[in-house]
């Protein structure tokens, strides 16, 4: 028993070629966006904000999981006999998550401003989210057979075509299968959102400690699968551990740290306003059918009382 890997990386819709790289990067940031729409309407939001800021943070987290990427293997584009043009060459794979998740916290940072909205209430509100973009785009290392861990016996190891091995055809026996990592943070990052959907409920998680619990939780998870893999990467051993591996734990003791003292001062509760600028809040927007003006705005401040009091109604949203 084992798990076969893709003949080919490419999905075809017909004559249209789709890398199923960029596929899986695709459809875990709908799938984040549309999940984060129904936490946001929940959370007292208008409907809509997300995929405005949407805009700017995925333009922004893609740069900036490339940037972090290219600086930290900088010499497969730049070292001797490298083509710098292919640092380019994102549907090849190589996004690093820390910087994804820097920018495109810049990108909504940017978003939330052009809209009037609070920036730790709309950060809690999609934190979690990012955890199902990050695992359903890990589909993404399955489909370019990169990423793996170490081999095993397992039943459900996974098939890798010896041209892709770290060193090449030959590092390993004919018929050698490994840890498919790829569906370990997969499974884990899943886990984790409904985790933290419950406790943010169960607790009335405010304040920044919802994306505390997030880094947290991703960092934890990160941090055991990377030491399965065993692909080639620059920063391999930094004071006897890999780069990644080191920054799982600084981030998982900062989100820790941010946790404690949210707590400790009484910060980290259920924010009661989500909008720095009422005039943009949903009671407040003009652009609707004045008719439908008084029914909306009921249904918007119950949508807000609904979120504040962590009633079963959020939880349905968030879990759709």
């Amino acid at each position: 028993m084992s798990i076969p890997s893709p003949a080919e990386g490419v999905l075809w819709l017909g004559p249209v070629p789709l890398r199923g790289y960029a596929f899986a990067i695709i459809l875990g940031i709908i799938v984040a966006v549309w999940v984060s729409e129904r936490r946001w309407k929940a959370r007292g939001g208008r409907v809509g904000d997300i995929q405005d800021i949407a805009l700017w943070a995925v333009p922004f987290g893609l740069i900036g999981g490339r940037i972090y990427h290219v600086m930290t293997d900088w010499q497969l584009y730049f070292g001797d006999g490298a083509n710098p043009i292919e640092a380019l060459y994102i549907w090849r794979g190589g996004l690093g998550v820390w910087g994804a998740i820097a920018l495109g916290a810049v990108g909504v940072i940017i978003g939330a401003r052009t809209k009037g909205i609070k920036i730790i209430p709309l950060l809690d509100t999609i934190a979690p989210t990012c955890l199902l973009a990050m695992g359903i785009g890990r589909w993404g290392n399955w489909f370019n057979q990169e990423l793996y861990g170490r081999p095993t016996d397992l039943p459900w190891g996974l098939e890798i075509d010896p041209s892709f091995y770290p060193e090449g055809p030959g590092q390993f026996p004919v018929g050698t299968t490994f840890h498919p990592t790829f569906l370990y943070e997969f499974g884990w990052d899943i886990l984790a959102f409904f985790v933290i959907v419950y406790l943010q409920k169960k607790l009335r998680l405010g304040g920044g400690r919802v994306v505390a619990l997030y880094v947290m939780a991703y960092c934890l998870g990160r941090g055991m699968i990377e030491t399965l893999r065993i692909d080639n990467v620059q920063l391999v051993d930094v004071a006897g551990l890999r780069w990644s591996e080191w920054m799982s734990i600084i981030l998982f003791v900062l989100a820790a740290a941010w946790w404690a003292y949210a707590t400790l001062t009484g910060r980290g509760m259920v924010e009661e306003e989500v909008y720095s600028d009422p005039a943009k809040a949903p009671a407040n927007d003009t652009t609707n059918d004045p008719a439908d003006d008084t029914e909306n705005d009921a249904d918007e401040d119950t949508a807000g009382d609904v979120n504040d009091n962590g009633t079963d109604d959020e939880e349905s949203s968030t879990k759709a």
